[in-house]
């Protein structure tokens, strides 16, 4: 959908990682994050990268953005969020499609499917689910949002899932459990970084 900016958010600490930059781990024999652009770049028009290190390794892959230190309230690590911010300002659609660099399965179809529920519902913000199980960081929002997350941040919100909750989101159901599923530990991996 050329009408939807994609962002990956690639800005993490790794902590379960042993503090590796996760876009770069190996798995499958190659890079989470290239895994993620082949699946998600296809999906949308623009491509943004949220990164905060190996950004001109990241930039070979889409426009990087990094995290607004005055939002993080100086944090170099913020959250899910700070990266998500910088979509949404730096986005020139009227949507933001985001997902994480971590989940090399994610669906073929789930810019389009989450665009339709939220156009279809007239929410601003659509979010997967599978079963009962919200999948927030798997999310169209829209890019007018940016001015009311900003001021959850400022506030100390960090969490995806409240924020879309505060948007009140619109849930679409997914079966396949898989195509979300988080890459979080190195046993998860090839057990080396790129």
């Amino acid at each position: 959908m050329k009408n939807v900016t994609g962002v990956i958010l690639a800005g993490g600490r790794g902590a379960r990682m042993g503090g590796a930059d996760k876009g770069w781990v190996m798995v499958n024999g190659k890079p989470l994050i290239v895994s993620v652009v082949e699946r998600f770049a296809p999906q949308v028009g623009q491509l943004l990268i949220s990164a905060n290190r190996n950004v001109e390794r990241y930039a070979a892959l889409g426009i990087v953005v990094e995290d607004d230190a005055a939002d993080a309230n100086g944090e170099r690590f913020a959250g899910p969020l700070i990266g998500v911010l910088g979509g949404l300002r730096r986005a020139r659609t009227g949507w933001v499609a985001i997902v994480p660099c971590d989940a090399p399965n994610l669906p073929g179809d789930l810019v389009q499917r989450l665009a339709r529920a939220a156009l279809d519902t007239g929410a601003i913000a659509a979010c997967a689910r599978v079963g009962e199980q919200l999948q927030p960081m798997f999310a169209v929002v829209k890019t007018s949002t940016a001015d009311q997350l900003a001021s959850a941040i400022c506030t100390g919100e960090r969490a995806m899932h409240r924020w879309l909750e505060s948007l009140n989101a619109a849930a679409v159901t997914f079966d396949d459990a898989q195509a979300f599923v988080n890459v979080n530990t190195m046993p998860d991996t090839d057990q080396h970084v790129a």
